[in-house]
């Protein structure tokens, strides 16, 4: 049996503006239609089936924005971030709890493999090895002297699957600039194929403190029938240390190995990566959504809402969502992630969410706000509704755009038609429902002293949130 681990973390951090803490990359259409997971799970077949796919993930994720994106698949929860170590052991413990001995393909829900046909034929050779005890590692030729990337020693001269000497993390210029020329060095694609039984081994043996809260993890799984993962991992998956897979196991394991390939692989690990990705023009310039270049070459223009136009300008990168506008040099886009924890220290809603909002019922924009008031559009999918709850800082006055809603309040059920208004008052149980077949659109103002999102007692709600 072959299963695939997705780690679908993450913190939405190398491509802000677009992505956010609520809504990392792997749920954003960054090339074509689908969203980076979901291309994700399409390049495994047919060598693995989606059925067989075990995607591990935040809880806000999976409550939250992404809820949508993630409701079909079989998934673990996060309670908190620990790095990959703790999230694939989780994962290989859950697949084998019934006495299985899977092998278990390991991939980042955020890649891009252009060559699916040499994906396939290194996925093979790797899981040809992993069934002989091995921990495989796929290897990517370096085509730069990259500095934001993990390094893999190992000779190849031709052979399939080798061992690997050592890792390096990623180095200097200099050194990169040396591992180019020596000609033995590939790039860490993080992306691994082993038995469920060799990788926990490895951790046994390289991480006990993993280990320890792993096993109390799966006591309480036998204990209660192994049935439902989450209450075990919400109770003990927080005493985990924080350690990636590779500084924790494969840099001190010798059953490591290496398949050294040449997939069209790419991490999307900065704005020019996705810049390397894109159509260009004949001047080297990528354009996407609302966006004009004139005279301008090498740059990256990217317009959410707005025209994006740039004249006579060289090796920039603009990015504008709703919010916020990212601008940038070619060759420092990496340098985002100090915008966002710029942004972070000052508990700025632009690094955790965008003005819309994606919810498991639907959707709501933030249209305008100011002190004492805030006005949203919200959007209700047919079928759907909010949970019941209450504020005790805000009144809400809702006005039916279309649609008919169902509302609660109190007591009292009714229905409010299109170009009709009611009035939810400060600490009212109230509901919102869409019973019907199209979208429910509404405008909500609310007042009051406090109007974050925090501002929620649920009492009823079918998300489990």
């Amino acid at each position: 049996m072959i299963h695939a681990v997705i780690l679908a973390g993450g913190s939405g951090t190398r491509l802000w503006p677009l992505s956010r803490r609520q809504l990392p990359k792997q749920f954003l259409r960054i090339e074509g239609e689908r969203s980076l997971l979901e291309a994700t799970l399409d390049r495994l077949q047919p060598v693995v089936d989606a059925a067989n796919a075990l995607i591990v993930t935040g809880a806000e994720h999976a409550r939250g924005e992404a809820y949508q994106a993630l409701h079909d698949f079989q998934k673990l929860l996060e309670p908190v971030g620990r790095n990959t170590a703790p999230a694939i052991a989780l994962a290989a413990a859950w697949l084998s709890r019934n006495g299985e001995d899977p092998v278990l393909v390991v991939l980042p829900a955020d890649h891009v493999i252009r060559d699916r046909p040499a994906f396939h034929e290194a996925l093979n050779r790797a899981i040809a090895a992993a069934e002989d005890g091995a921990l495989v590692t796929f290897g990517i030729r370096p085509t730069r002297p990259e500095t934001g990337y993990g390094y893999i020693r190992a000779v190849t001269d031709g052979i399939a699957v080798v061992p690997v000497e050592r890792f390096t993390e990623k180095p200097d210029q200099a050194t990169a600039e040396g591992f180019i020329t020596e000609g033995h060095y590939w790039w860490n694609s993080g992306m691994f194929v082993w038995k469920a039984s060799s990788i926990l081994a490895e951790v046994e043996r390289h991480l006990p403190e993993v280990h320890t809260v792993l096993d109390r993890i799966r006591a309480e799984w036998d204990a209660t029938g192994g049935d439902d993962p989450q209450p075990a991992v919400e109770a003990h998956f927080e005493a985990m240390p924080s350690i990636s897979i590779d500084y924790g196991v494969l840099e001190r394991s010798d059953r490591v190995r290496l398949v050294p390939c040449d997939i069209g692989w790419s991490d999307v690990g900065s704005w020019d990566a996705v810049h390397e990705l894109a159509a260009q023009d004949e001047r080297g310039n990528a354009l996407q959504g609302n966006a004009l270049a004139i005279d301008c070459e090498n740059t990256m223009l990217h317009g959410d809402r707005r025209l994006v136009a740039a004249v006579g300008v060289r090796d920039l990168c603009v990015v504008e969502t709703a919010d916020a506008i990212l601008i940038a040099p070619r060759g420092q886009t990496q340098r985002v992630r100090e915008v966002v924890d710029e942004l972070s220290r000052r508990d700025a809603a632009e690094c955790r969410l965008h003005l819309t909002v994606q919810r498991p019922w639907g959707s709501y924009t933030v249209l305008e706000e100011s002190p004492g008031y805030k006005m949203k559009r919200i959007s209700v999918s047919p079928g759907a509704s909010l949970s019941l709850q209450r504020h005790q800082h805000r009144s809400e006055h809702w006005i039916v755009v279309s649609g008919t809603a169902t509302v609660t309040r109190g007591e009292d059920v009714f229905t409010v038609a299109p170009n009709e208004s009611t009035y939810i008052p400060i600490g009212v149980r109230h509901r919102l429902e869409n019973r019907g077949r199209i979208p429910l659109q509404i405008i909500e103002v609310q007042v009051g002293e406090y109007l974050e999102e925090d501002d929620i007692e649920r009492f009823e709600d079918v998300y489990d949130r």
